[in-house]
């Protein structure tokens, strides 16, 4: 069965999106290293998991310079969303219904490896309350927001 990790950018003062729209902050401290992190985490992901919003963000990008999209044109991608009809980002399909069981599926089809989980705030917490993430993998941005959205509102039950 696959491990399933959660990849977000979280601040200092551990915000995952800012009350502002300037996604800039994501910017902040970056260096050679976390990006040959980053596009090794990325690229050997079995499969990318990501809810309607990213992918609509994503998707556009990926289309546009599939060979900027560090990867991601190339690896298979399942967007969760009770809306979306359709996706033509290539190697993508649409999960729908309940969000535990599709993950749980799609854990059992991965054997071995992992599934990635890259992720806006309301999509990730959804995924936290499943209980199904193996891993954690916050990349810590050296700059305080003082405000916006975190993805722990509540500690996590120990039995997870």
């Amino acid at each position: 069965m696959a491990a399933l990790g959660l990849k977000m950018a979280i601040s200092l003062d551990g915000y995952v999106e800012p009350a502002h729209e300037d996604p800039e902050w994501i910017a902040a401290g970056g260096s050679p290293d976390r990006g040959a992190w980053l596009l090794d985490t990325v690229s050997n992901a079995g499969a990318h998991l990501m809810g309607a919003e990213t992918y609509k963000r994503w998707a556009t990008s990926g289309r546009r310079n599939p060979g900027r999209s560090g990867g991601m044109s190339d690896i298979p991608k399942v967007v969760f969303s009770n809306s979306l009809t359709s996706a033509d980002w290539r190697d993508t399909t649409i999960a729908t219904g309940d969000l535990t069981e599709a993950v749980t599926r799609l854990k059992q089809e991965h054997s071995g490896g992992y599934l990635l989980a890259q992720a806006g705030v309301r999509f990730a917490r959804s995924l936290v309350e499943t209980g199904l993430i193996n891993d954690y993998r916050q990349v810590v941005h050296p700059i305080v927001l003082g405000a916006g959205e975190r993805l722990f509102t509540a500690p996590l039950p120990s039995n997870r």
